[in-house]
């Protein structure tokens, strides 16, 4: 199917883009799994409502946990739902830029009103894990683990760990503004 994605998703209210897939809150449709590695052409890659459950999808976040990605959607007067979009058991070839989606329903959990919207998960760029090997994040293609010495220079200033405080030196400002140093 190659359409628009707005005649595919007509009553979404929410999207969320990784890498080429993007997953559209889809109201009585559930979750919309759009192929956009061709941004021109946006193909519905499918939708997925487990088994009708999800049918009030107002929001969708995406975030990576070890191997697995999974999708965080606001279901409205059905709750909270979380769904696994992959992970080793769902999908072997889960180790590429961008594998199929094997979308499961693992989890829901009502809420008192309707769950309409919902804040945006800490994306990372790469990790390692136990082994030194790494995991699953979003970001760029062919990505290996940062070595020591480059790991240093993100927490190490002339030999020292850099640390901050929340201690304000009134030196540094003039009349309330900061002062530019050189």
């Amino acid at each position: 199917m190659s359409s628009p994605c707005w005649l595919l998703c007509a009553n979404s209210a929410a999207f969320f883009v990784s890498r080429t897939f993007a997953y559209v809150a889809n109201g009585r449709d559930g979750l919309a799994i759009i192929d956009v590695e061709k941004p021109d052409r946006p193909r519905l890659y499918m939708n997925y409502t487990a088994e009708g459950s999800l049918n009030d999808a107002r929001d969708v976040v995406v975030a990576a946990t070890n191997a697995s990605l999974f999708a965080y959607v606001a279901d409205g007067v059905n709750g909270l739902k979380v769904i696994q979009l992959m992970s080793p058991e769902s999908q072997p070839n889960f180790y590429g830029f961008s594998p199929d989606p094997r979308p499961q329903l693992i989890a829901w959990s009502p809420t008192r009103s309707p769950a309409l919207s919902l804040s945006r998960g800490l994306e990372r760029d790469r990790g390692v894990d136990e082994t030194g090997h790494q995991i699953a994040v979003f970001g760029r293609i062919g990505s290996r683990p940062f070595t020591e010495e480059e790991m240093k220079k993100f927490y190490m200033l002339n030999g020292r760990v850099y640390t901050v405080t929340d201690r304000v030196k009134t030196e540094d400002f003039v009349a309330g503004r900061p002062v530019a140093r050189k």
